[in-house]
């Protein structure tokens, strides 16, 4: 099953030449390189829904942090958690 992950933008960088709009999400502590040019409105602090790198849509802050709690009951962030906790490669 493919999910997408609510992650929250602390950066974003525009490149207005190639129209591409990329930038850094944080996944519960784990920051990640991501494209946010399907959400090229999105700014940093806004909430987005990442799906194989790429930002598919923005969500509201309540939204998100419901969605990651639930994901925690469930065991799927034991993941991002286990991620945080490897050495960068």
């Amino acid at each position: 099953m493919c999910l997408g992950i609510p992650a929250k933008v602390i950066e974003v960088r525009r490149d207005e030449g190639l129209g591409l709009v990329e930038g850094k999400v944080d996944f519960a502590g784990v920051q990640k390189q991501v494209n946010l040019s399907f959400t090229p409105e999105v700014e940093v602090g806004n909430y987005v829904v990442i799906h194989v790198g790429f930002a598919i849509s923005i969500l509201d802050e309540k939204e998100a942090l419901t969605t990651l709690d639930y994901l925690r009951e469930i065991g799927e962030i034991n993941e991002i958690d286990a991620a945080r906790e490897q050495p960068p490669t």
